[in-house]
């Protein structure tokens, strides 16, 4: 995994947790990869994975049982969302509004391109 130079590793690891999650490749309950293996996978330190494991025992997204592992909250996938959402409208939106105004785009701009990725028509 590349990681980009302007946020934490641990939180970018995170956000490939909530991918998962919401792509329901894990479900309430579930038991998710080991701190270890998931290092492996990212090429980081265990001490990187292990943040980001706490990270999310913090918000309530994950949850462990001593001695067999991690496994996803019963409303995982909810705080997941949550916290999604709260990051894409404090740290994306205003970027995206941004380059909007920058770029003279106005929302029935939006609509047209919407609908033309949801291959659906403009009304």
């Amino acid at each position: 995994m590349e990681f980009k130079e302007n946020q934490a590793i641990y939180l970018q690891i995170a956000n490939r947790f909530f991918d998962n999650i919401l792509q329901k490749k894990w479900d309430s309950g579930d038991k998710i990869p080991s701190i270890r293996d998931m290092a492996v996978e990212f090429e980081v330190n265990p001490n990187t994975t292990m943040r980001t494991f706490n990270y999310l025992q913090d918000k309530g997204v994950i949850y462990n049982k001593r001695g067999i592992g991690y496994f996803l909250a019963d409303d995982g996938f909810e705080k997941t969302i949550a916290l999604k959402k709260e990051q894409f409208l404090e740290e994306d939106l205003p970027v995206f509004l941004k380059n909007m105004q920058l770029l003279g785009l106005s929302l029935d701009d939006l609509k047209v391109y919407a609908a033309r990725y949801n291959g659906a028509s403009v009304n």
